[in-house]
């Protein structure tokens, strides 16, 4: 059995291998191949393109794709999976995808020629968990924006939000979507002394501590809302212009997840005319941020450059992950005759 795995710039050849390696105990051949970029933004650029566009927005280079019809099973991390690629791979049974979301594999072509596509759903849950609750607590408590004023010489102790600096402890933070993330935030909430409330149409049961409600429920009565969804055609713009304008004027507001989920211009908007106090921000419409977006003048915002996930943990954990599914699988005969 046959086994490509593509590496890129976060999960190099050796990570790729290292975790993949003991399949070859029950008897696959890895070949691994490197999708290069000059350098990690250059990725990034391509990755945004593929979840806004398909796998057919970006096109693999040839040597990526000789011999594909030797191949039974691909992993990739970043790189599309398109309707050539499969179509090329004559023998191919299964794509494992690295990381959540599978937005850069052709489904719809997969289904329909009987190729399973396997993820691994959680893999960066706790980075992002973990950073997110650094970005709530660098904009209610201005932590990077004093530390850009003492680095320019501005001893500042005058913020935006000055009339409502807040600590956790009893304020209410709202999780949009309950899933692997949201449940961790929630953990690290319940040990500030958070009240917590979540809206996730698709949770089913409970969980000590947090209040399941509508999405109308959860922004009005918020003083911290968090976006944690997946992200799809039916979640696209889930936080518009009317949702933020259900939000309390004291109130925070957090993206660590998908930049579509929130209407990046409703939020600038709403943020320049002060209707909600702030922002933090990992994700955004364009990657990088042009030089002449409005975000960028913006006092009353932290901003990230899409690194939430990006923890050595998190990519080095992918391909052991994704080597035991398969060899779940595959000892137990549950795929491949």
């Amino acid at each position: 059995m046959n086994l490509l795995a593509i590496a890129d710039n976060f999960i190099d050849e050796k990570t790729m291998y290292n975790g993949l390696k003991d399949l070859e105990k029950i008897g696959v051949n890895i070949e691994i191949r490197n999708w290069y970029h000059e350098n990690q933004e250059d990725l990034q650029r391509d990755n945004l393109l593929i979840e806004q566009n398909g796998p057919e927005a970006v096109e693999l280079p040839d040597k990526l794709l000789n011999d594909l019809d030797k191949f039974d099973i691909i992993i990739v991390q970043f790189a599309p999976v398109s309707k050539k690629l499969m179509s090329q791979a004559k023998n191919l049974k299964l794509i494992g995808v690295l990381r959540g979301g599978t937005e850069n594999i052709d489904k719809d072509y997969a289904k329909q020629n009987n190729i399973k596509v396997l993820n691994t759903p959680g893999r960066n849950a706790r980075a992002v968990a973990e950073f997110t609750m650094g970005m709530i607590l660098s904009e209610v408590r201005n932590i990077a924006r004093s530390h850009y004023a003492l680095k320019n010489n501005e001893w500042r102790k005058d913020f935006p939000n000055n009339s409502y600096i807040p600590e956790l402890n009893g304020k209410t933070v709202g999780l949009v979507g309950f899933g692997h993330i949201g449940q961790l935030v929630a953990g690290y909430l319940k040990a500030f002394g958070s009240n917590i409330i979540a809206y996730d149409p698709f949770f089913k049961g409970n969980f000590e501590g947090v209040e399941i409600v509508d999405l109308d429920t959860l922004l009005r009565n918020s003083d911290i809302v968090t976006i944690h969804a997946r992200y799809t055609k039916d979640t696209h713009h889930l936080i518009d212009e009317r949702e933020l304008s259900l939000m309390k004027k004291n109130a925070v507001l957090i993206n660590t997840a998908r930049s579509g989920l929130v209407n990046q211009d409703a939020l600038v908007e709403a943020l320049k005319e002060h209707r909600i106090f702030g922002a933090a921000i990992d994700v955004f419409d364009n990657e990088p941020i042009p030089e002449d977006d409005e975000i960028l003048k913006l006092d009353n915002i932290t901003i990230t450059p899409h690194i939430a996930g990006s923890t050595k943990d998190a990519f080095s954990n992918s391909p052991k992950m994704m080597a035991n599914i398969l060899n779940n699988i595959i000892s137990h005969k549950k795929m491949f005759s």
